[in-house]
């Protein structure tokens, strides 16, 4: 455990980024998975189809090849961003998918009547999404976004592959200048992954008691 201790400052460098890149990516994500999920349930054609090939396009797509378009392919068409910024991209991009069928399922529990009730009132689909729909659906689908999210935290290893210093990376920086030690290195790199995603797993658990209603 020495190799640990010894490069701890970098350990906490790598936690920061990683956490950085989850948290953002999954406020993003969240943002855009919403919007596709609107789209998935939307009255209009268009809109269906968009966020059903999005969704399965997206979805079926390695996350590898995901970055490698951000990073590599992105700056051959006049898109240059920080390694950082197309990790954050790359994330949340991916995850907006899984995301958006959360949503949708959490909308399709809902009552279909009350969307009825609500249209009979006068409100629109947009009002009425909002207003009725979405409120209800989110509390059904707290639980498994936060495990989505657990995943992203999970994925964001990918980024070490691709020039972004977070826990992965200095899990491949520390592995080879510790050979007599890799077991110890790879070991406190899923420390603090753990140390990410086994609270958000409690948190998980306890939100879905707390929503938890009769149906």
């Amino acid at each position: 455990m020495d190799a640990v201790i010894e490069n701890l400052p970098l350990y906490l460098e790598g936690f920061r980024t990683t956490l950085a890149l989850a948290l953002i990516s999954a406020a993003i994500a969240l943002a855009l998975g919403t919007l596709l999920g609107a789209f998935r349930v939307s009255p209009v054609a268009p809109l269906r189809w968009f966020g059903a090939i999005y969704v399965e396009t997206v979805r079926n797509t390695p996350l590898t090849l995901v970055f490698i378009f951000f990073v590599f392919v992105a700056p051959q068409v006049g898109i240059r961003l920080a390694f950082f910024v197309s990790a954050v991209g790359a994330l949340s991009v991916y995850t907006a998918a899984f995301v958006c069928e959360a949503v949708r399922s959490g909308v399709n529990s809902v009552g279909v009547g009350q969307a009825e009730a609500a249209r009979a009132v006068g409100l629109t689909f947009t009002q009425t999404l909002r207003a009725i729909v979405l409120p209800q659906a989110l509390r059904t689908v707290i639980p498994p976004l936060i495990n989505i999210f657990i995943a992203l935290t999970k994925n964001s290893s990918v980024a070490g592959g691709f020039f972004v210093v977070e826990l992965f990376g200095v899990g491949k920086q520390l592995a080879p200048a510790n050979p007599a030690n890799v077991v110890a290195v790879l070991l406190g790199v899923a420390f603090f992954y753990l140390v990410i995603t086994i609270p958000a797993g409690l948190l998980a658990g306890w939100v879905e008691r707390r929503v938890a209603f009769a149906r």
